[in-house]
C-alpha cells in the first residue's frame, strides 16, 4: 500500500510540473513576413533609364481629341469626325506642342492631361511646311510640366531613344528604340519637303503623332510624326521632326502666330538637268524689281494675224543661290528661308548663254 502511495506522489509531482512548463514556456513569436524585394535594386542599368525617363516626362505628354466635319463629293457637311493625338506641354501658360496634321480642320480640340482632366485647347499658329502646331489651354499650373528641350544635333545612329504618346488611345504609352538614321526627307501636306528628319525603330503607332522622342536623360530630341508602312501601323520606321527645327518654330509660333519665311517673288519654276528655269515672276516682288526675268513674250505672225506668245527659252535658268547649287524647289526654298526678311541673296543664272549674278533683297512671305 505503501509502494502504490508513492507511485501515486511521483505520478502526481510529473503532472504538476509539466502543467508549470507548459504555461511558464517562452511565448514563440510568429515568423516575420518575408521583405519586399527592392525592385529598384533589380532593375538592370537599362530598366533604370527607361523607367527613369518615364517618370520624369510622362506627365508632360498630353492626350489631343479632334473634332471636325468632312465633307463629301458634292462639297456639303458629312458625319462628323473625330480624332486623336499626343501632345507636349511646353509651359506654364499652357502651350502644347503637336503635329499640325493632328489639328488640321478641326472644330474643336480636347488637351486630356496626365490626371486626367480635359480642357478645350485654342488655336496659337501652326506651320504646315513643318508638320507643327501650338494650341493653349487654360490649366492650372500646378497640372502642367513643361518639356525639356535636348539638342538633335548630337544624335548619333545606334543612340537608344525613348517615345512616349497615345496609340489607339493608350494614354502615355512608352516604347523605346534606337536612332535608326539621320538626315532623312518627308513631304509634308503641302507638298513641302521635310529635311534632316530623324528614323527611329522604336513602336510608332497612330495616336503617337506629336509626342515626343527622348534621349536617355529625358530631353525631347524630336517630335514623332509619322509612320512608314503599308498598314499603317508601326513597321519598325517611324520618323520625328528635329527638336532644333521644332524649337525654332515653336518660338515664332507663339510670338506671331506663324512662321516668318524670306520670300523671293519666284511663284513657280521648271526643274531641268541644268537648274531651275523661272516660269512666273510675282511683277511687284524683288526677284522681278532686281532684274530677274521669266519667260519673255513676243510676237509671230501666222498668214495675217499676229500673236503674242511667251518665250520660255527667253526665262532665266536659276543654278546656284549664293554659290549653292540649286536643283528643285526644295532647294531654292531652303536656301532662301533660312535668311531673314530683309536680308540679301545672290543669284547666278544662265541667261543667253552666259552666267550672272543678281542680287535680290528678300521680302516675308505672304500667309
Amino acid at each position: 500500500m505503501r509502494q502504490f502511495a508513492g507511485y501515486l506522489a511521483v505520478a502526481i509531482l510529473v503532472a504538476v510540473g509539466s502543467l508549470w512548463l507548459v504555461r511558464h514556456q517562452p511565448t514563440q513569436l510568429p515568423a516575420a513576413p518575408p521583405e519586399k524585394p527592392n525592385l529598384v535594386a533589380d532593375l538592370t542599368p537599362e530598366e533604370k533609364i527607361a523607367v527613369g525617363v518615364y517618370q520624369s516626362v510622362n506627365r508632360s505628354v498630353v492626350n489631343l481629341t479632334s473634332k471636325s466635319v468632312a465633307a463629301d463629293d458634292f462639297g456639303f457637311f458629312a458625319e462628323p469626325r473625330e480624332g486623336s493625338g499626343s501632345g507636349i506641354v511646353l509651359d506654364k501658360q499652357g502651350h502644347v506642342l503637336t503635329n499640325y496634321h493632328v489639328i488640321d480642320n478641326a472644330r474643336r480640340v480636347e488637351v486630356t492631361l496626365f490626371d486626367g482632366t480635359s480642357h478645350e485647347a485654342k488655336y496659337v499658329g501652326g506651320d504646315p511646311s513643318n508638320d507643327l502646331a501650338v494650341i493653349q489651354v487654360d490649366a492650372p499650373a500646378d497640372k502642367l510640366f513643361p518639356i525639356i528641350w535636348g539638342d538633335s544635333n548630337l544624335l548619333l545612329p545606334g543612340m537608344r531613344v525613348y517615345a512616349i504618346g497615345n496609340p489607339f488611345g493608350l494614354d502615355r504609352t512608352l516604347t523605346t528604340g534606337i536612332v535608326s538614321s539621320l538626315n532623312r526627307s518627308l513631304r509634308s501636306e503641302n507638298n513641302r519637303l521635310i529635311k534632316g528628319i530623324i528614323q527611329t525603330d522604336a513602336a510608332i503607332n497612330p495616336g503617337n503623332s506629336g509626342g515626343p522622342l527622348l534621349n536617355k536623360h529625358g530631353q525631347m530630341v524630336g517630335i514623332t510624326t509619322a509612320i512608314i508602312g503599308r498598314s499603317g501601323q508601326n513597321s519598325g520606321v517611324g520618323l520625328a521632326i528635329p527638336a532644333n527645327t521644332a524649337k525654332r518654330v515653336v518660338e515664332e509660333l507663339i510670338k506671331f502666330g506663324k512662321v516668318k519665311r524670306a520670300d523671293a517673288g519666284i511663284v513657280s519654276v521648271y526643274q531641268t538637268e541644268r537648274g531651275l528655269l523661272i516660269s512666273r515672276l510675282d511683277p511687284n516682288g524683288p526677284a522681278a524689281k532686281a532684274g530677274l526675268r521669266g519667260p519673255q513674250a513676243r510676237t509671230i505672225r501666222r498668214g495675217e494675224t499676229l500673236y503674242r506668245v511667251l518665250d520660255r527659252a527667253k526665262a532665266d535658268l536659276i543654278i546656284a543661290i549664293d554659290g549653292q547649287q540649286v536643283k528643285t524647289l526644295d532647294d531654292m526654298l531652303t536656301i532662301i528661308e533660312s535668311k531673314q526678311p530683309g536680308q540679301k541673296a545672290t543669284f547666278r543664272v544662265m541667261r543667253d548663254g552666259k552666267a550672272t549674278d543678281i542680287a535680290v533683297e528678300l521680302v516675308e512671305a505672304e500667309g
